[in-house]
């Protein structure tokens, strides 16, 4: 779990103009300049240059000090949405000596950080969910998983011979959207997490519930594949991969993008 959440930190660090520490190791282990090979030593490079991290976060996660803060942070008896300015992730940041990160990691929904301060919530409220769904403090989900440094260096060279391979997702595409596609994706998994309790009561009421839910649900999926297949033709990605990627045809695609959305080409 601690691997994941700095892990993910090292994947939105190149946005934190705050960062030091990492690209300082990074370009120490390249032999003092990554250089023009940078993207290769960031796969090679990461895991021994978050080490040192990776330890102190697991300490921290292990600390029932530290899972108190995430309790009081919830409003403990009385349920709130996690404050960006939270004990919990201020203290974090203090820990890996970084005290701008904490209300970068308070916001970073969908991230493996929150789905762990889900769970110490979940736990602490005894709120009942099927075995293993979510319930372990340090199970990581597949979609949470860092890729392996194989798997990145895969992904490189099969970028080298795709459409857009002139580009990196997080350089061409505006931060801003990235935020918004991730706080969209977060936002449905919620939505669909509270539908599992939504079958009691009446069969209207239950149905109405369902189906609001789920209607709600799937607004905010489809303005992810909105955001995401701009954001993919902004970067340089042909149209035509684009509308295969999303199971669309082109001119549903064109209607997906309305006037003067995005750039087909």
């Amino acid at each position: 779990m601690a691997w994941a959440v700095v892990c993910r930190w090292w994947d939105l660090a190149l946005e934190w103009p705050d960062e030091r520490v990492c690209p300082a190791r990074l370009h120490a282990l390249a032999g003092g300049d990554a250089g023009g090979d940078f993207w290769r030593w960031r796969a090679m490079a990461r895991d021994a240059a978050v080490f040192p991290e990776v330890v102190e976060v697991a300490a921290a996660l292990l600390d029932p000090v530290m899972s108190e803060l995430v309790w009081r942070d919830s409003g403990a008896g009385r349920p709130r949405a996690l404050p960006a300015d939270g004990a919990f992730c201020r203290r974090l940041g203090e820990r890996v000596g970084r005290q701008w990160l904490g209300p970068l990691a308070a916001v970073d929904f969908g991230g493996p950080l929150i789905a762990w301060m889900g769970a110490v919530i979940r736990r602490r409220r005894g709120v009942a969910v099927p075995p293993g769904y979510r319930d372990g403090l340090w199970r990581v989900r597949q979609e949470l998983q860092p890729a392996g440094m194989a798997a990145q260096l895969r992904a490189l060279t099969k970028e080298a011979r795709l459409p857009g391979s002139g580009t990196m997702w997080r350089s061409a595409v505006e931060p801003e959207r990235r935020v918004l596609i991730t706080n969209l994706l977060g936002d449905t998994e919620e939505q669909l997490i509270q539908l599992r309790g939504a079958q009691r009561g009446s069969s209207a009421e239950a149905a109405e519930r369902l189906l609001k839910g789920l209607d709600y649900s799937i607004g905010l999926l489809q303005e992810a594949v909105r955001e995401t297949v701009e954001a993919a033709l902004e970067a340089g990605v042909r149209a035509d991969d684009v509308a295969a990627w999303a199971g669309l045809s082109p001119g549903a695609l064109a209607e997906l993008l309305g006037p003067g959305g995005g750039t087909v080409r």
